[in-house]
């Protein structure tokens, strides 16, 4: 029983200090790199820009702004740092569909197309 206790009190210090790729929202593999993404968040106002923390082959990143229009990252002091093969703005920018706001707004749902064919 004691073994127990010493193990489970262990167990919960040990999960405050390290964080597990299960609690990662997506996990991916690039450029012979493994990626975690802790976190990630789309502008509102710009639909290109994303805030987001990864972790990078074991080391993490505070939450920088990813501009995939001009394919820099913004870290935390600022300064602009074009994409590389190791920091995965590629994937970040690749993790959701670009399209702007007006080209969602244009596109027509299978409905829509078939009343305009004449149906």
């Amino acid at each position: 029983m004691l073994v127990f206790i010493f193990t489970l009190i262990f167990n919960l210090l040990l999960g405050f200090t390290v964080i597990s790729p299960a609690e990662a929202f997506t996990c991916r593999d690039y450029n012979n790199h493994k990626i975690y993404i802790l976190s990630i968040k789309r502008s509102a106002k710009n639909y290109w820009e994303y805030r987001a923390s990864v972790i990078i082959d074991g080391v993490r990143s505070p939450v920088e702004m990813y501009d995939c229009r001009q394919r820099v990252r913004i870290g935390s002091d600022r300064n602009l740092i074009a994409f590389g093969e190791d920091d995965g703005g590629e994937l970040i920018c690749s993790f959701f569909k670009m399209s702007s706001p007006t080209e969602t707004a244009n596109k027509k749902t299978p409905t829509q197309e078939y009343i305009l064919n004449g149906h």
